[in-house]
């Protein structure tokens, strides 16, 4: 990574913690839907999304890489308007940007994700395909069925685990035996790596080399990013009833994005001045977005019909028109 990338990947991350902070206050206000802040996960993100051809490769993501898909192409006031319940036309994913839709479901992307690379492959496209799951998703059996498949078809997809320690309230000394997640990759025929996931250099350069091997026609490759939620798994949650507050406190002192700031700084390449310029003009960029997400067009009922079939039914029709008929009498 150069140090101009990484001077960019320092800013992506701070987009993601501003965001992160922003999406967080608005949902306490009634004005965002349930959240899921990427907070403390920044490097294994950003780290990895970096590693993609936004041109050729294709994103498949759980619900926490909302800046992976916005440097992938993604606008970040359609990303945010979907967060506010404006899921109307409007705020689709663009022609052209190569990412599927965020995915609550755990793992449940992943079979996707290897139909997918295979289908690329059989297309003979230079492309590969990065999927995210986090290690709560990875004790799922669409997490078994989707890299067993991917290691029998070869095809060019990496599988991103991002260890953040928590299975929503259950921790990882109980969620699994095995002393690595990456060993997994074993039973499936491909490799298996682990990496430092709150180094965004490190994890940069592990996504980097499994990116270049699914490309090269040598398959896929499974990547524990090990790292530490520093917040709770969403606004839904209430981490203190289950977590030692010391956890949280060591995690605090690998905070990705102050080791990136102390390595420029080491080097000459980042001080105060670019620290806080840098800072404003993503605050600035982030509230853009927000201001209009909010301008979106709102959802009416009348669109639970829509992107069903390509021609709706019969009875699906009557059932509309009675809608329209009883909101119009109202």
């Amino acid at each position: 990574m150069t140090d101009a990338v990484l001077i960019e990947a320092l800013r992506w991350m701070l987009m993601s913690r501003i965001y992160d902070e922003r999406a967080t206050a608005l949902q306490r206000q009634g004005l965002y839907g349930v959240f899921s802040p990427a907070f403390g996960q920044e490097a294994s993100v950003v780290g990895s999304a970096m590693a993609l051809d936004p041109v050729r490769d294709w994103i498949v993501p759980q619900y926490r890489e909302l800046m992976a898909l916005v440097r992938h192409g993604y606008p970040l006031e359609r990303l945010a308007a979907m967060g506010m319940g404006r899921v109307t036309e409007a705020a689709r994913i663009p022609d052209g940007v190569n990412v599927l839709p965020n995915q609550v479901a755990l793992a449940t992307q992943l079979p996707h994700a290897t139909g997918l690379a295979w289908g690329l492959k059989l297309q003979r496209k230079d492309s590969v395909v990065m999927t995210y799951v986090g290690d709560g998703g990875s004790s799922e059996g669409d997490f078994h069925e989707g890299l067993n498949l991917a290691g029998v078809q070869r095809a060019p997809v990496v599988f991103f685990l991002s260890n953040n320690q928590w299975a929503i309230s259950t921790p990882r000394r109980v969620q699994s035996a095995t002393p690595s997640f990456a060993l997994r990759a074993a039973g499936y025929g491909f490799p298996g790596v682990e990496v430092d996931g709150n180094d965004v250099l490190a994890v940069y350069s592990a996504a980097g080399e499994a990116v270049q091997r699914a490309r090269a026609g040598e398959g896929p490759t499974l990547i524990e990013s090990v790292t530490y939620r520093m917040s709770f798994h969403n606004t839904t949650d209430n981490p203190s009833l289950y977590e030692d507050p010391k956890q949280r406190d060591d995690a605090s002192r690998r905070d990705p994005i102050d080791r990136v700031v102390r390595y420029l700084t080491g080097r000459g390449l980042w001080d105060e001045e670019r620290d806080k310029e840098t800072r404003a003009s993503v605050r600035a960029e982030v509230d853009a977005a927000l201001e209009k997400a909010a301008a979106f067009p709102v959802v009416t009922p009348n669109q639970l019909f829509d992107h069903i079939y390509a021609e709706l039914p019969e009875r699906l029709r009557r059932q509309r028109e009675e809608l329209s008929s009883d909101r119009s009498q109202t």
